[in-house]
């Protein structure tokens, strides 16, 4: 396919999308969008989105992404009650680094995600592409665990698994997802850069 069939397929695709597909696409750059800016704003419009995903991702035999996007909705509901709580100081919860052992642990657990979500597709689903799948979502099952956490380190995990995604639906024909998410690419990138520079701040400040 060269890029003016991918452009017409594009248009195509944009041409035939159902109301709640857009709201999904717009919904989810919203909420990448204010998740950069450490805005609160990216709970509401996640779930928005994310509660359609689940829905596209049962229709295509994308079982992965359907369950990762039904996880992004307890974690959003989860991450949303973190952002807004206040210790006894009445601050809210900071952007910070993890450190070894919580690296260590989010590194472990995607890659358990990894072979036990590819293992279960592979076995008892009839998806044809069960360790692709699998290995886009669990890097975005520890990025979510993360963001609520207000850990840096959410958006490496992120970038993996747009990276993973992009080419994925590309191959499974949904072109404008797969143009979705490379600008969901973009903005994690964007995003990490955003955080570090707010955690370093932060940390100067309690060392003057």
């Amino acid at each position: 396919m060269d890029w003016v069939e991918f452009w017409e397929s594009v248009w195509s695709t944009a041409k035939a999308l159902q109301w709640f597909e857009v709201v999904a696409f717009a919904t989810g750059l919203m909420s990448v969008w204010y998740e950069r800016k450490n805005h609160i704003a990216v709970y509401p419009l996640g779930l928005i989105s994310v509660g359609i995903f689940v829905y596209m991702g049962y229709t295509s035999a994308l079982y992965a992404e359907m369950g990762i996007n039904a996880y992004y909705v307890m974690m959003s509901v989860y991450g949303w009650y973190m952002w807004t709580r206040r210790d006894s100081n009445h601050a809210v919860l900071p952007i910070t680094f993890n450190d070894f052992k919580e690296n260590l642990i989010s590194i472990s657990f995607a890659l358990l995600s990894f072979i036990a979500l590819g293992f279960f597709l592979d076995h008892f689903t009839d998806t044809n592409v069960p360790w692709w799948d699998a290995s886009s979502t669990a890097p975005a099952f520890v990025a979510m665990w993360l963001v609520a956490k207000r850990k840096v380190e959410n958006w490496h995990f992120w970038i993996l698994a747009n990276l993973l995604a992009i080419p994925l639906y590309f191959y499974k024909g949904w072109y404008l997802s797969s143009l979705l998410y490379f600008f969901y690419l973009l903005l994690a990138i964007w995003g990490y850069f955003s955080w570090k520079k707010k955690a370093q701040e932060a940390c100067q400040k309690l060392t003057v």
